[in-house]
């Protein structure tokens, strides 16, 4: 019993002593912050919107980013540059996109052979240049922090679904043979609307 109560005295002493001190409490910003990596960004890894990377943007059915490189001609120049880039890009899906739609809308005909429908939408698309895109307009600009010209074009649905009927009437003048197979029970523009309306996949 005697060796006990010193025992306790001193483990008291060593309690007491430990209460006494304070304890920093650990701060939010001490922990380490998940670093989330941002979906686009410029050639220097600084944040860049979007569209710069190509994301949808609402309201546009076919959309293109054109870049242009920072030059000492000056900003008319560089967004002249940006935006002859971004047609030609821009004029590349569009024939993509009408050569499935064609291709689409004679499969539902059920007439032709498989020669016959390439055929047709290969002269479809060879009536697209990158002036068939005018009636795209500019919907951005940025100008990157490394000093490019970032310059989004673009085309709404309605202006998607007049070019692509433009394109089919243009293809079916032009090769009025190879379209007459497929032409049955309906004109030429009645066909070219209803390639116009379809939705390609």
């Amino acid at each position: 019993m005697k060796l006990i109560k010193p025992a306790l005295i001193i483990l008291a002493a060593n309690l007491t002593a430990c209460a006494d001190k304070e304890v920093a409490p650990i701060s939010v910003t001490q922990i380490p912050q998940p670093v989330v990596a941002a979906d686009c960004v410029f050639p220097n890894q600084s944040v860049a919107p979007g569209w710069v990377c190509d994301e949808p943007v609402p309201g546009l059915e076919i959309q293109s980013v054109g870049i242009s490189e920072k030059s000492y001609a000056g900003q008319a120049y560089m967004k002249d540059m940006a935006k002859a880039a971004a047609l030609g890009h821009l004029a590349e899906q569009f024939k993509v996109k009408v050569a499935k739609m064609v291709k689409q809308y004679i499969a539902t005909t059920g007439m032709g052979t498989s020669e016959t429908v390439d055929a047709a939408a290969s002269s479809t698309i060879k009536t697209i240049t990158s002036n068939t895109m005018s009636g795209a307009r500019v919907y951005k600009t940025r100008v990157g922090p490394e000093g490019r010209m970032y310059l989004l074009v673009g085309l709404d649905s309605e202006k998607t679904k007049t070019l692509v009927e433009n394109a089919v009437k243009t293809s079916m003048k032009n090769e009025k043979a190879l379209w007459q197979e497929f032409k049955a029970q309906k004109s030429h523009d009645e066909m070219a609307a209803e390639i116009a309306a379809m939705e390609a996949e």
